[in-house]
């Protein structure tokens, strides 16, 4: 880890927790496309669940494939720069993958946090079994009611 920048490759991750013992890594996922204020609060949020707050961000092949095309807005690399800019954010790692167990492995984060539109029994089977293994706490903080990327994109569609 260079100290330079909050945004890490695979190898600086999977260096972490050697580098900040004794701290309680939280970890999160998402695509992020469009930053509003129900992501800064659940990112708030999540970061006072431990030390470190780690963002993985989806790349932006796995955020077409969720989303479908004309997504993402913003690029991969534009999405971690804002990401890492924000105040709660300690570090962010971008993830080509479509789900994020590889990367939960390589991280092994203590905590895990979901936005409220999930529960424990609607995440991927491979994540939870990621968080397992590797003995993590899931976490699922409450949605700001009214904030959505989606909500924002169709507010642009109709001006």
């Amino acid at each position: 880890m260079t100290g330079v920048t909050k945004i890490l490759d695979r190898s600086e991750a999977r260096e972490l927790r050697k580098l900040q013992p004794g701290k309680t890594i939280v970890f999160t996922n998402g695509c992020f496309d469009i930053i509003h204020t129900g992501h800064v609060r659940y990112l708030a949020a999540a970061r006072r669940l431990g030390d470190l707050l780690v963002v993985g961000l989806n790349g932006d092949e796995s955020v077409r494939e969720l989303k479908g095309e004309g997504r993402p807005v913003n690029s991969q690399e534009d999405r971690a720069e804002v990401m890492a800019a924000l105040e709660a954010v300690d570090y962010v790692i971008v993830f080509t993958e479509k789900r994020v167990d590889n990367l939960l492995r390589e991280v092994r984060p203590h905590v895990y946090a979901k936005g409220g539109d999930y529960t424990v029994s609607s995440l991927d089977p491979g994540e939870v079994a990621a968080l397992e293994e590797i003995g993590a706490t899931i976490r699922i903080l409450p949605l700001v009611p009214g904030k959505s990327t989606t909500q924002v994109l169709k507010a642009i569609q109709r001006k």
